[in-house]
């Protein structure tokens, strides 16, 4: 999962070198973490928050495949 969430937000911002994601795997549930450089935040997040709930959905569905819950919260 994290490396899927990687390239979506390498291919969304500016400064792909900065993107760092991190992820806490917990029994079920995992954290993933997504960082990116300031002036690329609100490419990640998009109007209204679209870009980052299209990311949360698409997350969502991979982890449903694995019987897993994944979620995206994204830092500054």
């Amino acid at each position: 999962m994290k490396e899927l969430i990687e390239v979506m937000a390498k291919a969304l911002v500016d400064a792909p070198e900065e993107v760092v994601v991190t992820e806490k795997k917990g029994q079920n549930t995992s954290l993933i973490e997504l960082r990116v450089a300031r002036g690329d935040v609100g490419k990640v997040i998009g109007k209204d928050g679209r870009t980052a709930q299209s990311m949360r959905t698409i997350l969502a569905g991979a982890s449903a495949k694995l019987n897993r819950r994944s979620v995206l919260e994204i830092v500054d």
